[in-house]
């Protein structure tokens, strides 16, 4: 049973990065079916949740402004959706967000928030649900709430619903860059043309970061024209980042507007986001390390 005394829970909720994405398809119903390799960035939002009688929700943070806790919030979402699965009366909890990542950004900013309160509140209720359940009520919420439920380096395809273990990834950095721009992704698979693309999965895990930009290179985003023709800042942001002393591959993340740099060491990544800020000032700049495997911690 809880009470006010029962602990609050804390979860990180990390930017998810889409290192590839590929349309590899389209079912009957109009989804695109996708293939990507997604890993986690060491910057995101935190959830935090506490015992109470009733539901609430307190958004902080540099983009909280950008948000409302009005009652399709992602997180009161997840709240309701996990209650009703577990046959639990009524969601009851005080729910925290702190917003650092920019909103509609193609780094999964409400898909990482929303399962990252699958996590908090299975914890503060203490709910014994395995993990591929806490994906399966994700599902329902997004389809990029399932690989942000399992929390780690991992390929997913159909329309998010199937998730599995990548390669181990190496110790690198990442320069992140908005221009800005909150980017709707159906407006961006929408205005997406031409044929689909062949699975980009490998086995082999690189040995440094300069290996899996290489692998990278042979692979890409396949939402990357469509975005860049409704938001054209994202090619600058690109060229921008394809121009920075040590950068080892430029790509955008999702269906943008956020994209990334990848970089060997913290060194060089630092001092890229310096350089980039201080060039852009109007522009949401961060560098982080790539978290290759990060679960959901407390």
């Amino acid at each position: 049973m809880l009470t006010a005394s029962t602990p609050p829970v804390s979860v990180e909720a990390p930017a998810k990065i889409n290192l590839y994405l590929h349309v590899v398809g389209r079912r009957s119903d109009g989804y695109h079916l996708l293939d990507s390799l997604v890993a986690f960035a060491g910057i995101g939002d935190t959830i935090a949740a506490a015992p109470a009688e009733t539901l609430s929700l307190s958004i902080d943070g540099p983009f909280a402004q950008g948000l409302g806790n009005a009652e399709d919030n992602l997180v009161l979402r997840a709240a309701r959706a996990l209650a009703a699965a577990a046959g639990r009366p009524a969601a009851a909890a005080n729910l925290r967000l702190t917003k650092r990542l920019p909103i509609a950004s193609g780094i999964g900013g409400g898909s990482a928030d929303a399962a990252a309160t699958l996590h908090a509140l299975a914890r503060l209720w203490r709910l014994d649900l395995e993990p591929a359940a806490l994906a399966a009520i994700g599902l329902t919420l997004g389809a990029d709430v399932p690989v942000c439920v399992y929390g780690r380096s991992a390929f997913f395809a159909g329309i998010g619903e199937q998730v599995a273990p990548a390669p181990a990834l190496p110790p690198a950095w990442l320069v992140l860059v908005n221009p800005g721009i909150a980017l709707a992704t159906p407006s961006v698979f929408k205005a997406r043309s031409g044929g689909f693309s062949a699975p980009g999965r490998f086995e082999a895990a690189p040995v440094n970061a300069g290996e899996l930009a290489a692998v990278l290179a042979a692979r890409g985003n396949d939402l990357t024209a469509a975005a860049v023709g409704l938001a054209p800042a994202i090619g600058t942001v690109l060229a921008d980042l394809e121009a920075l002393p040590g950068a080892l591959l430029a790509r955008m993340s999702g269906s943008g507007a956020t994209c990334f740099a990848l970089f060997a060491d913290e060194r060089a990544a630092q001092a890229a986001a310096a350089a980039t800020q201080a060039r852009r000032p109007e522009w949401w700049v961060a560098a982080a390390p790539l978290l290759a495997n990060a679960p959901p911690t407390g």
